[in-house]
Parts: C-alpha cells; structure tokens; sequence
C-alpha cells in the first residue's frame, strides 16, 4: 500500500511538471520601456528612458519560479530628452558606446514573495560590466486573450536601484546621484 501511495504522488508530480512548462512570451516593444532617473546637484531630478527594445519571457504561470527573462538592447537607443544631453552621455565621460554596445539582463533565478510579487534576480551588463542585481517584479495581468491582438498576453512592473560606479559611469558623483533608480514597465506576448 506504502508503494502504491508513494508511486502515485510520483505519477502525479511527473504529470504536473509536464503540465506547468514554462511557455515562451516576447516582450511587446510598443508597450514596453526601462525609466531611470538622477538627481543633478541637489536641484532637479532628471529622467530618461530605453524603449522599443525585444526580449522574451519564459513564463510559467503554474509555477512562476520557474520562469525566466532575457532582455537585449543598445546603449545608443537611450532617450534622454535632450541632444547635448544624450552626447554627453554617449562621450568617454560615462559610456563611450559603440553602435553595437548592448544593455543585457538574464535572469538567474526567482523567489515567489506572494500572490503577484517575485524578487527576479540577474546578471545585468552594462558598459562592459556584468553584476548581479534584484528586480522587485509585479505582475499586473495575465489573460489568455488580449482584448485587442486575442493573443494570450501578459504585463509586468519592477524596480530596482543601480549605482552607476559599479558600471564604470561614476564620474561626477556625487554631484550627479551615484545611485539610479530604475522602473521596468513590460507588456508581452506569447509567441505563436
């Protein structure tokens, strides 16, 4: 009887995790963008932007810890608002970048925290530096017909703090913030 109960719960487990595989979703990159913001000597807050990039979501509803992000975009299609800004930010004062320089986040794992909530932790590369960082991830919904593409759709919020000499941007600290927060709005798509 022992066998028999033990070899069901196995049965059961294998049958679930066969279920509960995560499904592939590309980020939505009308819907999608990364908002940074730094404080410039105490007088104004200033705010850019990333948007129109790609990236996909491997998305377990059943199982959210099982999911996993990974997001590429260039350094070059950062929006700042401003041009002379914007070149500022591309001179050897902070990124230098090429065309081809890459932003990249890949998930390494997830921790669940509640109903919607899950702290996604990362390898994010930024100016040649890779550094683990922690994204506190809502999801905001999950619906398997978007009222107007009637694809199964899902959006995403998350947060986190980067400080920019870890990347090697630092200069002009502390007159220019040290420490970026960062707001990650995404919507995605499951692919067909």
């Amino acid at each position: 009887m022992k066998r028999t109960l033990i070899a069901a719960a196995l049965a059961t487990a294998v049958a679930t995790s066969a279920f509960a595989a995560p499904e592939k979703y590309n980020l939505d990159p009308g819907h999608s963008n990364v908002l940074f913001s730094f404080n410039h000597l105490g007088f104004s807050n200033i705010y850019g932007m990333f948007s129109g990039f790609d990236g996909e979501i491997m998305f377990d509803q059943e199982n959210p810890a099982n999911s996993s992000v990974k997001v590429e975009f260039p350094i070059k299609t950062m929006l700042t608002g401003w041009e002379k800004r914007f070149e500022h930010f591309m001179s050897a004062d902070f990124f230098d970048a090429t065309d081809e320089e890459m932003v990249t986040f890949v998930s390494t794992s997830i921790e669940v925290t509640g109903d919607t909530t899950a702290l996604i932790t990362g390898d994010l590369t930024l100016n040649g530096v890779t550094k683990s960082v922690v994204l506190d991830a809502k999801l905001n919904s999950a619906v398997e017909e978007h009222p107007l593409n009637k694809k199964q759709w899902a959006g995403f919020d998350a947060t986190t703090t980067l400080v920019r000499s870890d990347y090697n941007v630092g200069n002009f600290a502390p007159f220019v913030s040290d420490e970026i927060p960062v707001i990650i709005s995404i919507e995605a798509g499951k692919a067909e």
